[in-house]
């Protein structure tokens, strides 16, 4: 059994490649991939996430602002509280910094990401982090706002080893996606290759960023498959040792999210 712990589902272009969700959803349990975490970028938009994701009890929820989408959406600390207080919500975010796409909001993402590391610790759920090019400021803000009493995960890793390790100290793990397969990766593959499998998730961060041998479609759930066989020939090991420890690990990160029985199968 494979999670992906981070995707968009209703980001999806349903009529072409996927009839609809539920399509989607199917093609991803048929590669053993049997539960997945849909995530929120932005306070406008969760209501109607929520709803779609609702008929389907393997998919659980994020709340949350993306850092890139604050000119288009600020943050409201009040709403984000009262929204990711429902008991369907099981982590808050994705939040964090992009200081890569955009430095001149900086102090904007800042203040909008310790509102989420405020409103995890407040409610007890754990964060979804963005971050790209932002190594200190993301990890000062977990450190300052006591991030370590609710953990989280750092989705779609690229930074330095030792910022990955710096996370798992306050009790964070790390999300591979398929960039991990991409050329241009090499650095992020000896990343992978020395942290410890009981601290990875994987992920598709779908509809981007798929893997290869799909790099120019539409990324999707089902290809969470694809990322974790590439990490066991990274690591030495069988792709059901890979989805074995990565399940665990989102299941104990996630406590919010239970094992359903549509979600079980085999790889």
């Amino acid at each position: 059994m494979l999670v992906d712990s981070h995707c968009h589902l209703d980001k999806l272009e349903y009529g072409k490649k996927h009839g609809d969700m539920a399509e989607a959803i199917r093609k991803a349990a048929n590669r053993g991939v049997n539960h997945m975490l849909c995530i929120s970028v932005g306070l406008s938009t969760f209501p109607d996430m929520l709803a779609a994701i609702k008929p389907f009890p393997q998919v659980f929820a994020s709340c949350g602002v993306h850092p890139l989408h604050h000119d288009d959406e600020p943050n409201d600390p009040a709403l984000l509280q009262q929204l990711a207080s429902d008991p369907a919500v099981v982590a808050i975010g994705e939040t964090g910094l992009d200081y890569f796409y955009a430095p001149e909001s900086a102090e904007l993402q800042r203040r909008s990401f310790k509102q989420h590391v405020e409103t995890a610790v407040a409610l007890n759920k754990p964060l979804i982090i963005h971050t790209r090019n932002a190594q200190q400021d993301t990890l000062d803000i977990l450190r300052e706002g006591g991030a370590n009493k609710v953990g989280g995960v750092l989705h779609c890793f690229t930074e330095s080893l030792e910022m990955a390790e710096a996370a798992i100290e306050l009790g964070f793990y790390i999300s591979i996606s398929g960039i991990v397969t991409f050329n241009s990766a090499s650095a992020l593959r000896e990343v992978v290759k020395a942290l410890p499998l009981e601290r990875l998730l994987v992920e598709t961060d779908s509809p981007w960023l798929a893997p290869v041998p799909f790099r120019g479609e539409e990324n999707e759930p089902a290809y969470t498959r694809t990322v974790a066989e590439f990490i066991a020939k990274l690591k030495g090991v069988t792709v059901e040792e890979v989805a074995a420890q990565t399940t665990a690990n989102f299941f104990e990160l996630f406590k919010l999210a239970k094992p359903h029985p549509s979600g079980s199968g085999k790889l």
